[in-house]
C-alpha cells in the first residue's frame, strides 16, 4: 500500500465507509441531504508531484483526414436517426432503465426467468404462423450466406423457438420474460416507432385459464408500482373461440379463420363499411358478415351466454377468468369486449388487450394464448400464453397523465483538487471511494470553485470532497 494511502488509514480509519470532510463548503444540495458531522472532513490534500499523472501526450494511432474533407463530411451528415427510431441521451436513457427496472422487478415478483433472442432471426420463423400484415412490416434481406433474415418484430416465435431447442431438458411449466429490441416498418403514430422495445411475459405448459389470469395480474402490478390505477387503464378480454363458434355457425372454412382475425382486429382503425367489405371478400355471406358484427358489439358476458350457451368453451373460459379475476383482485381493471381478437393469427383462446380508458391512444399491451404455435415450426404443441408490452405508449401515457418521474442524474461524492499539482490525491480519494462502492465525480481539471459547487448541484451530489495541499500535507 502507498504511504499515503496508508497514512490516510491510520488517521482517518473510518475511510473504509466514506471520506468525510474536515471543514464545509456552502452550496445548494439537492433533494437527498446526508447529515455531515462537525468534524467532516471539505480538504484533503497531498504532496504527491504532478508527475503521477501519468504521461499527457495525446493518444497514439488516431488517423486524421484534411480539414477540407472533413468540412465536408460534417456539412452531409444528418444529425437525426433514421426515421421512427430513437436516441437515447441520459436523461432518456434514466426514463428507460427506471422502465426496465420495473419490467424486470415485476417478473421476478412473479417468479419469472429472463431470457433474451437475436434480433436477427429467420425471416421463415415470422412468416409461416404470424399473418399478412407482420409480412409486410418486416425488416428482412438476404445475408452474405444467401439466407433469408430478419429484425424481429415480436418476441413470441423465438420463444417458442428456444423452447423447441430445449425439449424436453427443461421441466414444465416454464415462466420466462425478455426485454427486446424489435423492428416494425409500419406507419407511425403517437406511440407507435419502427422500433421499441417490448416486455414479455410466457407461461409455456399450463393449459388452465389461470395462466392467464397470472399475466393480467402482473401487469396490473406494473401499473400500480408507476402510478396508473384503474380509473387511468383497463383490459378489453374476450376468446377467439367466440370468433370459431360464429364462423362454425356458418360453416366458414377454418383456413379463413386467421384472415378474419386480421381484418376485424382493426375494428376500431377502419370504418365500418370497409369491414363488411373486407369480410365479404374473404368468402363470408352477407349474413354471416352481420351476425359476426353483432356477436362482435357485445359487452356482457351475460349477454354473450344468451347467445351461444354456457356450454362452449369461449363462455366457460371467460367466466372462470372473470372469477379469478376477483380472487386475485383486479375486478375493476377487466371487462368482457367480443371484439378483440388481436390480429396476430396464433392467438387460439383468451385474448386481451390493455387500454387508456379516455381513449387519446393506441393499445398499451396484449397479449393471449397460443397453444398451437409450436407445431407451425414442427415442434410438438404445448400450451402456453403471453403478453407482449411495449415501452412507447406507456410513456405517453405517464406524460398524459402528469405522472413522468423526473430522474435526474445522482452522484454521492464529487471530488475536485485545489491545485493542479493535487490532482494525484484527488484521484487517490476518488478510488478509494470507489473501492467502497460509492459513485465518485472526480473533477480532471483546474477549475474555478464556483464552477466546482455548479457541478455538484448540477448532479445532485451527496458530499463535496476539496484536496488542499495543507490540509493533504497534515495526512
Amino acid at each position: 500500500m502507498p504511504p499515503v494511502l496508508s497514512a490516510l488509514h491510520i488517521l482517518h480509519p473510518r475511510l473504509s465507509l466514506y471520506v468525510k470532510p474536515l471543514f464545509l463548503r456552502k452550496f445548494p444540495l439537492p433533494r437527498r441531504s446526508v447529515p455531515i458531522n462537525p468534524r467532516t472532513l471539505s480538504s484533503v490534500a497531498s504532496a504527491q508531484s504532478s508527475t503521477e499523472n501519468g504521461d499527457s501526450r495525446g493518444r497514439s494511432g488516431s488517423l486524421s483526414a484534411p480539414p477540407s474533407l472533413l468540412e465536408e463530411a460534417v456539412q452531409k451528415i444528418d444529425v437525426n436517426p433514421p426515421k421512427g427510431t430513437r436516441d437515447f441521451p441520459p436523461e432518456e436513457m434514466r426514463l428507460r432503465n427506471w422502465l426496465f427496472h420495473n419490467f424486470r422487478e415485476v417478473s421476478r415478483l412473479y417468479g419469472f426467468e429472463e431470457v433474451d433472442f437475436p434480433v436477427l432471426e429467420s425471416e421463415a420463423l415470422f412468416i409461416r404462423k404470424a399473418g399478412e400484415e407482420i409480412k409486410d412490416q418486416l425488416y428482412c434481406f438476404e445475408d452474405r450466406g444467401n439466407r433469408r433474415v430478419a429484425l424481429r418484430p415480436e418476441l413470441t416465435p423465438s420463444l417458442a423457438r428456444l423452447v423447441i431447442q430445449k425439449g424436453k431438458s427443461v421441466p414444465l411449466p416454464l415462466k420466462w420474460f425478455a426485454v427486446g429490441q424489435c423492428w416494425r416498418y409500419e406507419r407511425m403514430t403517437r406511440g407507435r416507432r419502427r422500433e421499441h422495445y417490448q416486455w414479455n411475459m410466457d407461461i409455456i405448459g399450463v393449459p388452465e385459464v389461470t395462466a392467464e389470469a397470472e399475466l393480467i395480474s402482473s401487469i396490473v402490478t406494473f401499473f400500480k408500482r408507476i402510478g396508473v390505477t384503474a380509473s387511468d387503464v383497463g383490459f378489453k378480454v374476450s376468446s377467439r373461440k367466440v370468433l370459431q363458434e360464429v364462423l362454425r355457425c356458418y360453416s366458414i372454412s377454418e383456413n379463413l379463420f386467421g384472415k378474419v382475425c386480421i381484418i376485424i382486429d382493426k375494428i376500431e382503425k377502419i370504418p365500418m363499411d370497409e369491414i363488411k367489405k373486407d369480410l365479404k371478400s374473404v368468402g363470408m355471406s352477407e349474413e354471416a358478415v352481420e351476425d359476426l358484427l353483432r356477436v362482435l358489439s357485445i359487452k356482457s358476458l351475460t349477454k354473450l351466454e344468451e347467445i351461444l350457451g354456457g356450454a362452449g368453451e369461449a363462455v366457460a373460459d371467460l367466466k372462470q377468468l372473470f372469477s379469478l379475476a376477483e380472487k386475485f383482485g383486479y375486478s375493476e381493471w377487466i371487462q368482457f369486449d367480443a371484439s378483440v381478437v388481436r390480429g396476430l393469427a396464433y392467438y387460439t383462446g383468451i385474448v386481451f388487450e390493455g387500454f387508456d380508458r379516455e381513449g387519446k391512444l393506441r393499445a398499451i399491451c396484449g397479449g393471449g394464448r397460443y397453444d398451437r404455435l409450436l407445431s407451425t415450426f414442427g415442434g410438438d404443441d404445448i400450451p402456453a400464453c403471453g403478453f407482449g408490452f411495449g415501452d412507447a405508449v406507456i410513456v405517453e401515457l405517464l406524460k398524459e397523465k402528469g405522472i413522468l418521474p423526473e430522474l435526474s442524474l445522482q452522484v454521492e461524492n464529487i471530488v475536485c483538487a485545489l491545485d493542479g499539482d493535487l490532482q494525484g490525491a484527488a484521484a487517490t480519494v476518488a478510488t478509494i471511494l470507489r473501492d467502497k462502492g460509492q459513485s465518485v465525480d472526480l473533477v480532471l481539471e483546474n477549475k474555478p470553485l464556483k464552477w466546482v459547487f455548479k457541478r455538484a448541484a448540477r448532479i445532485n451530489a451527496e458530499r463535496l470532497i476539496l484536496v488542499g495541499n495543507t490540509e493533504w500535507q497534515r495526512v
